[in-house]
């Protein structure tokens, strides 16, 4: 039988945790035999697990007997990570386990250095750090998760789930993991990545700055065909100065702005509104509904229509139809 071992380190996050030991743990062949054995394993007998201490039943020698070893995130992702949990993940890697890390969990798994070299992702808050602390690493904050093979990795909370049924579905094939997911009451394949659920702010303006009374009436008339001379004449500016004080001020242009202000407005509608998506895209100040789609697309993630089955009370849980590919999420959906 298939060992998995879900590694607990000081400070796991339980969600964390417990998404692989209940998705691997209900997995049922199709004679109704379990797929999966699943392990517990921890540095000490103990473990502080945020609002409650674990107790767990195996050590770090579990791991050399595993054949898949996950790493849940730690409530600190930039703590140290022991000299004998990096000893234990290089050794069970250098015997071919397949390793992979949830949310944060990635930050265990780049201190191994087994992550030097490959794409991975985290969720999206702490991509930036990811990357930072790893250049070594190719962080990708847009996925649901990244699969190199034998080292995979999740963005946060639910994605955990995302990936483990990815993995299930490698093992024994589709009829086992569409199982899986409906006992976990979750589509097998969700459309988009990470960038719908992340809050797409606008680009800050410092307290006080000469632009803010621009940049309300912008938010306020974003659904007008505004012109870069319509925003310039209102700021009783050139064309040319009012581009170099939005680049100084809010680090972007202001049809960039405005752009990301008509998306906001847009996710609003979708997730507020039955209107179409044509008239959502005439709302906001599209002309044209193909170049909202589009721009929709790109600064969110998915689709409006995908975005709305996601968002909107009470709609139907959003499907994919995309076949996975290893290096790459689920589908163009945490």
């Amino acid at each position: 039988m298939h060992t998995v071992a879900v590694l607990a380190l000081e400070g796991v996050i339980p969600f964390d945790l417990s998404t692989p030991v209940e998705a691997f743990g209900r997995a049922r062949l199709p004679d109704g035999r379990p797929a999966y054995r699943v392990r517990v394993c921890a540095p000490e007998r103990e473990v502080d697990a945020c609002d409650f201490t674990l107790r767990a039943r195996w050590g770090l020698e579990a791991l050399a007997a595993a054949d898949t070893i996950i790493v849940p995130g730690c409530a600190d992702p930039s703590a140290a990570v022991g000299p004998e949990v990096i000893g234990a993940l290089c050794a069970a890697a250098a015997n071919g386990t397949r390793i992979a890390s949830v949310c944060v969990g990635a930050f265990v798994l780049a201190a191994t250095g087994l992550l030097d070299g490959l794409r991975a992702t985290t969720h999206w808050l702490g991509a930036a750090e990811l990357a930072r602390m790893y250049p070594r690493i190719e962080v990708d904050p847009h996925v649901l998760y990244v699969d190199n093979g034998q080292f995979l990795t999740s963005a946060g909370a639910a994605a955990g789930l995302d990936l483990c049924l990815h993995m299930i579905r490698r093992d024994y094939g589709s009829a086992v993991a569409a199982d899986s997911a409906r006992l976990a009451v979750m589509p097998l394949e969700r459309e988009g990545g990470q960038a719908q659920f992340i809050v797409h702010q606008q680009p800050p303006a410092p307290a006080g700055a000469a632009l803010e009374p621009l940049l309300r009436w912008m938010e306020e008339n974003a659904g007008r065909e505004l012109t870069l001379a319509d925003i310039a004449s209102y700021a009783g500016m050139s064309a040319r100065t009012v581009n170099r004080r939005f680049r100084e001020q809010t680090g972007t242009s202001p049809l960039q702005w405005l752009h990301r202000a008509r998306i906001r407005q847009a996710q609003h509608l979708l997730e507020t509104t039955t209107h179409p998506v044509d008239r959502i895209a005439a709302q906001v100040g599209f002309g044209s509904p193909t170049a909202f789609r589009e721009r929709f697309k790109r600064q969110v993630g998915t689709s409006p229509q995908a975005y709305r089955r996601a968002f909107r009370g009470g709609g139907p849980a959003p499907r994919g139809g995309q076949k996975p590919r290893p290096g790459r999420s689920t589908s163009p959906g945490l």
